[in-house]
């Protein structure tokens, strides 16, 4: 097994720069308490995460709307694309055309930003994803429940507007393709293969967007 998700620290890098992950230690051993004891602040949009599409509607799903058997993916497809803009559509939608449907059910694209998570240009010049890539995707994988990527939101930075309405498109309560953000991908590329991965986000109630823990089980 390998994780696909990052851990969450501190310097967990966010859309627009605009919060932080705390972890504020309440009680701690060495000054005296009988344990450690920590609170968490946070956005829930942070790290590896999982966007509801009640994060763009009001009568959206959240997790209570998701039986536990829709988290387990056993035909995953990856595909690897080198961006040539940061809004990403012809390329991609061009090298899926070329991929027969086996009935795959997660979509995971891998462009690379992941190996420069560390640097400012991962959020503030992320790769974004066209909204028309949501028609597209529905009508040639449509058993695909979900569509994740290595950057940091469907949403590029640098054009905020398109962003708005890709999520709105994916995330439509109607047929949501629900949106797997900032993945750990850097060990992969699309010659992986995977029996089976399973995404495991938080639970907590009437939630727009949730921390995931994601694990792939490479085939043999």
């Amino acid at each position: 097994m390998i994780f696909l998700s990052y851990v969450l620290k501190q310097n967990t890098p966010t859309y627009g720069d605009r919060n932080r992950f705390e972890i504020i230690k309440k009680n701690a051993i060495s000054k005296g308490d009988i344990a450690n004891d920590s609170f968490m602040s946070t956005t829930v949009h942070i790290g590896t995460h999982i966007d509801m599409p009640y994060h763009f509607y009001d009568n959206g799903q959240t997790i209570e709307d998701f039986d536990p058997k829709f988290w387990v993916f056993e035909n995953p497809l990856i595909v690897e694309i080198t961006p040539k803009d940061l809004i990403i559509k012809d390329e991609l939608i061009a090298k899926l055309s070329d991929i027969k449907d086996n009935g795959f059910d997660i979509l995971i694209i891998k462009t690379g930003i992941c190996h420069i998570r560390d640097e400012k240009r991962f959020w503030s010049e992320n790769y974004g994803f066209h909204p028309d890539i949501y028609d597209f995707l529905i009508d040639k994988f449509p058993k695909v429940r979900v569509f994740g990527f290595d950057s940091i939101s469907v949403s590029s930075f640098t054009d905020r507007l398109l962003g708005r309405e890709a999520h709105k498109r994916f995330l439509n309560p109607e047929k949501p393709l629900l949106l797997l953000e900032d993945m750990d991908l850097r060990n992969i590329d699309e010659k992986s293969t995977f029996g089976k991965i399973i995404v495991a986000p938080l639970r907590i109630s009437d939630c727009d967007g949730l921390p995931c823990t994601i694990m792939g089980f490479p085939n043999d």
